[in-house]
């Protein structure tokens, strides 16, 4: 039987419909920031300890909405599943580099991406964070 690997993930949207991905050292897909949730912490809670270890990003819990938990093929971990804890936020914060990501990219929430992708952010939480980018468009 395949194991789980319990994460949080952040889906950050900037203004120009663009989602922050980051790839990880020694790997070639990108995914949206964030990681494993400790045994007795909450998902919000491992959420902003990921995005302050992997971006040096202090966040709030509050800055963050929850989009759902989703299951996955994990991207670099051999017959194991993701489930994913994800959490939106429109913002475009100050981000650098850390621990054991490698590049950071800003790709458009819709239209051709030509990077590598990790299932889950491809199949799921580009079309969720196309859909939130959309709400901001509509007219109040």
């Amino acid at each position: 039987m395949r194991a789980d690997i319990r994460i949080a993930v952040a889906m950050i949207i900037n203004s120009r419909g663009e989602m922050l991905t980051v790839r990880k050292r020694g790997t070639t897909a990108f995914m949206q920031p964030g990681g494993k949730i400790d045994a007795g912490e909450t998902p919000i809670a491992a959420l902003v300890r990921e995005l302050r270890e992997e971006l040096a990003l202090d966040a709030e819990p509050d800055n963050f909405r929850y989009e759902g938990c989703y299951r996955e093929q994990a991207a670099n971990e051999a017959d194991m599943i993701v489930e994913a804890e994800a959490f939106s936020w429109l913002a475009e914060p100050e981000v650098a580099p850390q621990a054991e990501i490698e590049e950071l990219k800003w790709l458009p929430v819709e239209g051709p991406i030509t990077v590598e992708r990790a299932a889950l952010t491809r199949r799921h939480l580009f079309p969720i964070a196309a859909r939130r980018f959309a709400e901001t468009r509509r007219p109040a």
